[in-house]
């Protein structure tokens, strides 16, 4: 992956940061859902004109896919996976968890990823076979190797889950109370993914994959950790759940949310 394509990623992620900042309201005074989606699509709606022309330009032969709740496989070839704006509920309600995500996805694997954290300034960026970073700084993975020191957590990847998905996440949760130091659940997705990348956390679980994820996967994976599916198998974009964690405490994981 040219450098070259990093550097016109990151810029027009930079860019895309710094007009959600303008739109960041942190007294929002929403009445109601419908004003609340009103905001969802207008944040992403802005987002998108700031990146596609210039990730286009970066490179026109990739297709483009900015449906951050899409899952499946995909086409072969080259395409830019965005997520607008991720946690844009945390942002249409002042909260400063939210980001700005991008993965470049060659052939059904993420080969590069940026996200960005505008309210905190943090630039994370990764390439396959290139490392990890954050603004600048080399990511790694904690060194944890035992769940009672570990920090742990899982979200929603998309609205309108099913009561038994709801009750898996449940029962999840709570198993992962008990054996982890504190277990989060939050959104966005990329969020935990990218402090998992920076040894922030240690485990993140999904249940609910979505294609978008590609970016904080990569950054996981890059940084010196292990993402599978449930049954410890090597992680597939299509994959319908996943672990993402530190080596240290990837099995011990992986044998809580099994059992």
């Amino acid at each position: 992956m040219s450098q070259e394509l990093l550097a016109a990623t990151v810029t027009a992620v930079r860019h895309a940061g710094t007009r959600m900042m303008a739109r960041y309201p942190t007294e929002p005074r929403l009445p109601g859902l419908p004003e609340l989606l009103a905001s969802l699509r207008a944040n992403d709606a802005a987002v998108v004109a700031t990146l596609r022309p210039a990730l286009t330009e970066a490179l026109p032969s990739a297709g483009w896919l900015d449906d951050e709740h899409g899952s499946g496989p995909l086409a072969s070839g080259e395409w830019w996976l965005i997520d607008p704006v991720g946690g844009n509920v945390n942002a249409v309600h002042g909260m400063p968890d939210w980001n700005i995500g991008v993965s470049l996805v060659r052939d059904g694997r993420p080969v590069l990823a940026v996200i960005h954290f505008p309210v905190a300034d943090e630039m994370f960026t990764a390439t396959a076979g290139g490392g990890a970073f954050l603004n600048d700084v080399r990511l790694r993975v904690s060194v944890k190797t035992s769940l009672d020191g570990a920090l742990a957590g899982t979200g929603q990847a998309k609205p309108g889950h099913d009561p038994e998905l709801a009750e898996r996440m449940g029962s999840a949760f709570a198993a992962m109370t008990n054996s982890a130091l504190h277990v989060r659940v939050s959104v966005p997705v990329t969020h935990q993914l990218a402090q998992v990348a920076a040894g922030r956390m240690d485990v993140h679980w999904q249940f609910d994959n979505v294609r978008s994820h590609a970016a904080g996967v990569l950054l996981v994976q890059e940084a010196g950790g292990v993402v599978t599916d449930l049954e410890g198998k090597p992680w597939e974009p299509a994959d319908k759940s996943y672990v993402a964690a530190a080596p240290g405490v990837h099995a011990a994981a992986l044998e809580v949310l099994a059992a």
